[in-house]
């Protein structure tokens, strides 16, 4: 392992969540960065060895998407630190979380409380947040009539946000077992990937890396309505009728990271709710199956990978 440089801490990984993000990058879909990387960035983990006086030895922490921003730019400067012109990601720019051991930045590294245990804390690490940012970005209120386009590890956690809120919940997503989930968690409504919710939706929250699925999310918008699309990577945009899906004052906005604010604001948030994160449990030795696992949509909320126990 290398020398831990100023401002770094270096973690025993614990858990280690599995992201449809680290499969894009396995698979190629987002340009690589270098040879080869380590995976993960939804890592819960102990300070083993620290050079930033917030962390101390022994401490648990976990750590994010966002592994560190310039602090320079002009969208730092304004406070917009998820739009930075020179980030660095967990897992695709710097190794991640699929070890025995991670080395961070201190200050993107974010204490976790005991009342959330390894696993079910690693999920909200980048689906949590990711997901809470998504309900900002699209501006969602109390008491809105909200969808959520595709079931997985995000919206089985930005549905408990809502229902919190007092928010009717609209379910579209493929799969039976993903519907049935959706169901035992509250939803108001659940029908299958692409269908129309029977009311119009104040907000719209897509979360499958497919176009189709934003135009279905855009059609199921009364006037005035926001779709976020919250994908890091899309197929396509098909081909839409303006006059029908976008006018209006309809929108369709990206979500772009998150901030170190919108992490420390959800995590405050899940605990208080509480959260319950459903969660399927993989040896690390095992990433592959638990990749393959999220591919085919064959894990009802978040895969999380467990490394070997270190060697004192």
């Amino acid at each position: 392992m290398p020398a831990l440089r100023a401002g770094y801490i270096r973690l025993s990984v614990r858990a280690c969540g599995v992201c449809r993000t680290d499969l894009h990058i396995v698979e190629g879909e987002l340009p690589p960065k270098g040879e080869a990387i380590v995976p993960g960035h939804q890592i819960v983990g102990d300070v083993v060895e620290s050079y930033d006086p917030a962390h101390k030895e022994g401490s648990r922490v976990g750590v994010s998407w966002i592994g560190g921003v310039d602090g320079t730019c002009s969208y730092c400067q304004a406070g917009a630190e998820n739009l930075c012109d020179a980030p660095t990601f967990t897992g695709y720019d710097v190794n991640g979380g699929y070890a025995a051991y991670a080395d961070a930045r201190g200050d993107f590294a974010f204490p976790l409380g005991g009342d959330l245990d390894d696993l079910h804390a690693a999920p909200l690490l980048c689906a949590g947040i990711i997901g809470f940012r998504a309900l900002r970005v699209a501006g969602v209120l109390p008491k809105e009539r909200v969808g959520l386009f595709g079931f997985g590890a995000s919206a089985h956690l930005a549905l408990q946000v809502l229902r919190h809120w007092k928010c009717e919940v609209y379910v579209s997503t493929r799969g039976a077992k993903h519907r049935a989930f959706a169901r035992s968690l509250g939803a108001t409504w659940v029908g299958d990937a692409t269908e129309i919710p029977p009311h119009g939706l104040h907000r719209a929250i897509t979360l499958a890396p497919a176009g189709e699925v934003v135009i279905a999310a855009l059609s199921s918008l009364r006037k005035g309505g926001v779709v976020a699309v919250n994908a890091i990577h899309l197929d396509r945009m098909p081909q839409f009728d303006y006059d029908r899906l976008l006018w209006g004052e309809r929108q369709i906005r990206s979500v772009t990271n998150m901030t170190r604010a919108d992490a420390q604001d959800f995590l405050q948030l899940a605990a208080e709710i509480p959260i319950q994160s459903s969660v399927t449990t993989f040896p690390l030795q095992e990433a592959n199956r638990a990749l393959a696992a999220l591919k085919s949509d064959a894990i009802d909320g978040a895969a999380v990978l467990l490394p070997p126990p270190v060697s004192p």
